[in-house]
């Protein structure tokens, strides 16, 4: 790298540039093929049969490690990890994807710390037992799961959360299962090479660097599961969660920074450009400036009931697209028993961010148990729609809950066909057609329920919450004045 390295803390981080735009290559990666205009037609994943994946030989050398880069353009707020030190209910969990064009398929790495607060419950194995009740009425540990290539999965779950660590300001973290013997488990970042040396089983993660081994614990007898992962891979951060180049936003708005509006949610990378490795079961994948994504959740537990829509490879456009829509049943603060439904769209296209947001306009869904999603927003400049199916049951995969731990409890698919419409708004004759794109490469999800039919909703905030989440509130910059005040995580 051009930019000189720094020692700071345990990790090395230097200041880059945002990643250029993608080359013709890179640009295949993301958007590809003639124009469509519809959703593509459903069919079976058989473009996924024609897997050039190689059986393992001999181990492949680590990618040239890439340390974590300080003040980088594309650093969200609530990038670090948020526990408070508190004993209150609390979890954190972090999504990691990568596609492979090449093969049409995907593979997502989720990650799961739940009350850290009460060590005292938990035993301090490392054994990976994991199913529902193991870990006692406070549900304490760390779990890792992966969803990955044939909708094939894998479950690895530690009694303890002794083990892990995050960092309060940083995207990085890491858990050590089963440490090297005679090594002490990292508490920080460490160099490729220093992380195999003293980790036997575990992972490692921060926006441009991603490595780990993790081996199935056989508490999942009902899903097509690998005996093992191992990966490495580096990372060129393009989007964070705003226009390129300018400060990046808070997904759920400057509230987010306080304990109210549970769980919070934050997209940390809404796309970049991955390189290396990963070792699925007894298969090979190489990969090269591959789309990638980053987001995370956060709070008491997951929402009681939510969707989710995420691509970032299109077919029809030229230009890097990035698209994220998600929306969910959540709690109300101060009123026992009350909720509300709330959701939103976020496109990155060629550098600009359109923002769809109950504060600042409206979004309507219509979504089926499990199959179709249909959402349409505007706001004062901008209206999207986005139309997505599914023809595949999907895979189960667990979450945080309040009353039973990390469970089984939503379904997600790597192959949703969708179609996203961009247009902006005119005063005058017909509104301007910005993107009008297709994807077959889509992740889409739904969770918690019930699920009584198709959930319909128009999602508008009132006022004064409307006015109040739409204020300039730069929090970041207020807390930089009072930094002894500042929260965990932000």
């Amino acid at each position: 790298m051009a930019a000189s390295a720094l020692k700071v803390g345990c990790g090395l981080v230097e200041r880059l540039a945002p990643a250029p735009a993608p080359t013709t290559a890179m640009q295949s990666s993301f958007n590809s093929g003639p124009e469509a205009d519809r959703v593509p037609a459903l069919s079976s994943k058989a473009a996924a049969s024609a897997n050039p994946a190689v059986k393992l030989t001999a181990p492949l050398p680590l990618p040239p490690y890439t340390p974590t880069v300080k003040d980088r353009p594309t650093r969200t707020p609530h990038s670090g990890y948020h526990f408070d030190g508190s004993s209150r209910r609390f979890f954190e969990g972090w999504y990691f994807k990568v596609s492979i064009p090449e093969i049409k398929d995907s593979f997502a790495w989720m990650y799961t710390v739940e009350e850290p607060g009460s060590l005292t419950s938990s035993s301090s194995s490392s054994s990976s037992s994991g199913d529902e009740n193991s870990t006692g009425p406070k549900f304490h540990g760390t779990g890792a799961q992966v969803m990955g290539a044939n909708d094939h999965y894998l479950f690895q779950y530690d009694k303890t959360v002794r083990n892990f660590w995050g960092s309060r300001h940083e995207l990085a973290l890491g858990h050590t299962f089963v440490p090297k013997y005679g090594k002490r488990p990292p508490n920080c970042e460490l160099e490729g090479e220093e992380f195999l040396d003293r980790v036997e089983e575990g992972f490692q993660v921060t926006p441009t660097w991603h490595q780990g081994f993790l081996r199935d614990n056989g508490k999942s007898p009902h899903m097509k599961t690998v005996d093992s992962i191992r990966w490495a891979y580096s990372t060129k951060p393009r989007y964070g969660w705003g226009d390129a180049g300018k400060s990046q936003k808070a997904t759920a708005g400057w509230l987010a920074a306080f304990p109210v509006f549970e769980p919070h949610w934050q997209i940390c990378m809404a796309a970049g450009y991955s390189t290396g490795w990963i070792e699925w079961g007894d298969e090979r994948y190489e990969f090269k400036d591959a789309p990638s994504y980053v987001e995370k959740n956060w709070g008491g537990s997951f929402p009681s009931k939510w969707f989710w829509l995420q691509s970032n490879i299109f077919e029809g456009a030229a230009g890097d697209i990035a698209l994220t829509s998600g929306g969910g049943r959540r709690g109300l603060p101060l009123i026992p028993g009350a909720y509300e439904e709330v959701a939103m769209v976020g496109i990155h296209y060629d550098g600009k961010f359109y923002e769809f947001v109950p504060w600042r306009g409206t979004v309507e869904w219509d979504i089926a148990p499990w199959g179709s999603w249909k959402i349409t927003a505007e706001n004062k400049y901008y209206k999207v729609r986005l139309d997505a199916v599914s023809d595949v049951p999907g895979v189960n995969l667990r979450c945080p809950t309040v009353d039973k731990g990390l469970t089984p409890l939503c379904q997600d698919t790597f192959f949703g066909k969708l179609r996203l419409q961009l247009w902006e708004r005119s005063v005058q004759g017909a509104d301007k057609v910005i993107l009008d794109v297709t994807s077959d490469q889509s992740a889409l999800e739904t969770g918690g329920g019930p699920w009584e039919g198709n959930w319909q909703h128009r999602s508008r905030m009132r006022f004064p919450v409307r006015t109040l989440i739409g204020l300039p509130v730069n929090v970041e910059k207020i807390f930089k004045k009072f930094p002894s005040l500042e929260p965990a995580g932000l």
